[in-house]
């Protein structure tokens, strides 16, 4: 059979992760959480902001992302 045009679809299972940080990270995450409430109108809570602020971090990485595709690469 020939491929779809929509290619096969990526496991998106979500894997729990669990952290400590320290009180002075929490609290920058309770401001950043505070700010984007007042800036987009909608209160989202920190478990899932914190996976898209990880996802733009590392997104634009230029350094992380030149090493990410060398390891697939398998260099």
């Amino acid at each position: 059979m020939t491929e779809l045009k929509l290619p096969r679809i990526p496991d998106r299972t979500p894997v729990k992760l669990t952290i400590l940080v320290l009180p002075d990270l929490h609290q920058a995450l309770v401001d950043y959480a505070t700010l984007y409430r007042q800036v987009y109108g909608k209160e989202e809570p920190l478990v899932e902001l914190v996976p898209a602020m990880l996802v733009t971090f590392l997104e634009s990485d230029k350094v992380f992302l030149k090493g990410r595709a060398a390891l697939e690469r398998g260099a």
